[in-house]
């Protein structure tokens, strides 16, 4: 079974500092068919205007990944790590027990743009971490690149999950395949430009959700940016 999620279906909260597209249901936007994918639990798409951010909050048992496209994004939080996130970066923080961070753009000219990803842990109540890697446009250049594990494999940035997610860049005769063992899901999430994924053709912000298929196949890009997420079943 493979469903479209149409990018103009997501929620949408543009509160003027903020422009938020919602993938999964979130804040003040519930959708009772589209809460979670096995334990992938938000996928926002956030603009964030020239000096504007989100003061400091907390969190607790959740991974959330940070995946900048345009800007930098600053983190401050309560573990101690104060970061600027670019794009080609990726952030992990592990909420665990608790943690409180904030998120700012400090640019005084340009927006931020980048996606917020939380992903339900498999052990709760871990010590929290962070950890923040770089990955090239070489390093995702035609090919699905392991960007975050369960196990760290590849150089990913490890998180408290079996769950593996890879990004692509994709353009002209550039395709991949990503086998899907049974009885997991995959959540493709196209972040930018054009791509056909199984046979279907992406615009931004689309996604497509995975249950008993054996691959994930992309081709066929136009200026196109993925992220493929490999799920195991929410129990």
């Amino acid at each position: 079974m493979i469903s479209l999620r149409p990018a103009r279906e997501r929620g949408h909260a543009n509160h003027g500092w903020l422009d938020s597209w919602h993938s999964f249901s979130f804040a003040g936007y519930h959708d009772p068919e589209h809460v979670h994918w096995g334990p992938l639990r938000v996928i926002n798409e956030d603009r964030v205007a020239p000096g504007q951010g989100f003061g400091t909050h907390g969190h607790r048992d959740m991974e959330i990944i940070s995946y900048v496209l345009e800007g930098a994004l600053g983190h401050k939080d309560s573990m101690g790590h104060a970061a600027s996130i670019v794009p080609g970066e990726v952030q992990r923080m592990s909420a665990g027990t608790g943690v409180t961070h904030s998120e700012y753009n400090h640019s005084a000219t340009g927006e931020t743009h980048f996606l917020q990803i939380w992903i339900i842990p498999r052990t709760l109540g871990v010590q929290p971490g962070y950890a923040q890697k770089t990955f090239t446009d070489a390093d995702k250049r035609g090919r699905l690149r392991l960007i975050a594990s369960g196990d760290g494999a590849d150089g990913s940035v490890p998180i408290n999950q079996d769950a593996r997610l890879y990004a692509g860049l994709f353009d002209g005769d550039e395709s991949a395949e990503l086998a899907i063992a049974p009885g997991r899901l995959a959540y493709v999430h196209l972040v930018r430009g054009e791509l056909e994924v199984n046979g279907r053709r992406l615009q931004a912000g689309d996604a497509l959700k995975f249950r008993d298929e054996p691959r994930v196949q992309v081709a066929a890009g136009r200026g196109a940016e993925v992220l493929v997420f490999d799920l195991p079943p929410l129990e």
